[in-house]
């Protein structure tokens, strides 16, 4: 079944990108419900796309954030190509009403996510036979860089121990240590106080109801007093890292999800 002209004049409008061949477009909106054979549906194209998606997102992640290694990478990108994310940037577009489908498909009243990422990833697969990856960069980066930034704003940053580890690692050569210096009150009421050592450098203590959100507190002020982390006006505090003009571009550094109210430190 043909699809509309006027749908590929739409779709191709969306993405801000003109086919050479048309027919790739129209594949690639074309659900397996609705083709002749699954072979000519756009499955095959969503397969290639999600590939093609993997190592633009990769690319971006690479060069935009040296400071991370590849398991907070990782985290990232599999938060950045998630079904549910490209199936959000697929409905922002309205990608997904355009898809072409059988009838049984078309009396549900809402399309599954599922369907909507691959739309999208299908999408990607046509213009990167159409054009390459350069054309797939141009019309997807400006679409999916917000989300990859947000998805690092709100991953690895959360997690002020794993910070202070990159960076020793990366400085020194060498794991913090948390030091357990005391504790106080009754057994089921009872107050952390932990330090952290860098090298041959402690820093303050932070106590709290918890070890392991004192070691996080622990770990926020070692970056504090390294001049990595800052507190802004808003109080958001912001990654800043060793560059001169990182704190410009540094997402927000949000509290570890295990822990619960504001950090803080009481040394000694």
């Amino acid at each position: 079944m043909k699809i509309d002209p006027a749908v590929l004049e739409q779709a191709q409008k969306i993405l801000g990108y003109r086919f050479r061949d048309l027919s790739l477009l129209e594949t690639s909106l074309t659900h397996a419900s609705i083709a002749d054979s699954r072979v000519v549906s756009n499955e095959r194209l969503e397969f290639l796309g999600d590939s093609v998606l993997g190592l633009i997102v990769c690319d971006y992640l690479y060069i935009n954030f040296p400071h991370l290694l590849e398991g907070d990478l990782t985290k990232i990108k599999s938060a950045a190509v998630s079904r549910r994310m490209c199936a959000r940037i697929a409905t922002e577009l309205r990608l997904d009403s355009l898809l072409l489908l059988g009838k049984g498909m078309m009396t549900r009243s809402a399309l599954p996510a599922s369907l909507s990422a691959a739309v999208l990833e299908s999408v990607i697969g046509a213009v990167y036979i159409d054009s390459g990856m350069e054309a797939v960069r141009t019309f997807l980066l400006p679409l999916l860089a917000p989300h990859i930034d947000e998805a690092a704003s709100s991953g690895h940053q959360q997690n002020f121990k794993s910070v202070l580890q990159q960076y020793a690692q990366r400085k020194f050569d060498a794991a913090p240590m948390y030091i357990l210096v005391d504790e106080k009150g009754p057994d089921h009421a009872k107050c952390f106080e932990v330090s952290v050592e860098v090298g041959s450098r402690r820093f303050p203590s932070c106590w709290a109801a918890s070890k392991k959100q004192a070691e996080q507190q622990a770990a926020y002020r070692a970056l504090e007093v390294l001049g990595l982390i800052v507190r802004t006006e808003t109080g958001e505090t912001v990654y800043v890292g060793e560059g001169e003009n990182a704190a410009a571009a540094a997402p927000a550094i949000e509290k570890d999800s295990d822990d619960s109210g504001e950090y803080y430190s009481n040394s000694r």
